[in-house]
């Protein structure tokens, strides 16, 4: 168990690195607006023909389902969603296309037929009936016990999707989480998003709802905006650079 001084320094050290990361989003969005107007609009050899990609953004759980849920009542899908709408925005004001999956809480159905795989299988439809999508869905994660932190990305079949997931995650860690020494990782076969779509997908899973320093960066403002900002600029670096 962490002593209550460990705790204190963590929390110290963390608010320091939240204002350079404020920095660093600040510098990692004018690094995109460059690539936005040098290379704009972003094409990639990866998709077909000379069509731009797609952003295709998905707020996990939501509605009925509220995914994790903090000490504090905080639920798992309205950070996602906060964080995913942040993400939205930015990409918007670069003039990147983009969708979302749900843009709300309210819930697409009853209890009586919500189903949890009716609700994956529609976001996977969702992406693959979006041309040249790029697919990012966002998370919490959550563990008994209040030790593990940090984020993940979980990237899902084929080389485009480990390059996305690597280049995310390496970037998280530099700007946001240098204490972070997790790494990306494939997704389990058995995640249902994942696994059915062929576009290029990601999960991120921005961090422990069940630690304490984790929450506290996780439901604050400009966090989430230094997370999206992270984000996009993961995606434009992806965009950008040949395919594998």
């Amino acid at each position: 168990m962490m002593t209550q001084n460990r705790k204190t320094r963590r929390l110290d050290s963390f608010q320091k690195q939240h204002m350079l990361a404020s920095l660093a989003a600040i510098l990692l969005l004018a690094g995109s607006l460059w690539f936005s107007y040098r290379f704009a609009p972003v094409k990639r050899s990866a998709f077909s023909g000379e069509s731009e990609a797609c952003l295709v953004i998905d707020p996990g759980h939501g509605g009925i389902d509220g995914g994790a849920i903090a000490y504090n009542g905080q639920r798992e899908s309205e950070l996602n969603l906060s964080i995913s709408l942040k993400l939205r925005d930015l990409a918007t004001f670069y003039g990147i296309d983009t969708r979302m999956t749900r843009q709300d809480e309210e819930p697409r159905n009853d209890y009586v037929t919500y189903s949890e795989r009716e609700e994956l299988a529609y976001r996977a439809d969702f992406a693959e009936n979006t041309e040249n999508a790029v697919l990012i869905s966002i998370h919490q994660n959550f563990f008994p016990t209040s030790q593990p932190s940090g984020a993940q990305v979980l990237y899902g079949p084929g080389a485009e999707s480990r390059r996305l997931g690597e280049l995310t995650h390496a970037n998280l860690v530099q700007a946001l989480q240098p204490d972070n020494r997790r790494v990306a990782v494939p997704a389990p076969r058995d995640l249902y998003l994942t696994s059915h779509v062929s576009c290029p997908v990601i999960l991120v899973e921005c961090g422990f709802l069940s630690n304490l320093t984790d929450l506290q960066l996780l439901s604050d403002d400009q966090y989430q905006k230094s997370f999206a900002a992270v984000l996009l600029g993961s995606y434009l670096q992806y965009a950008q650079a040949p395919s594998i």
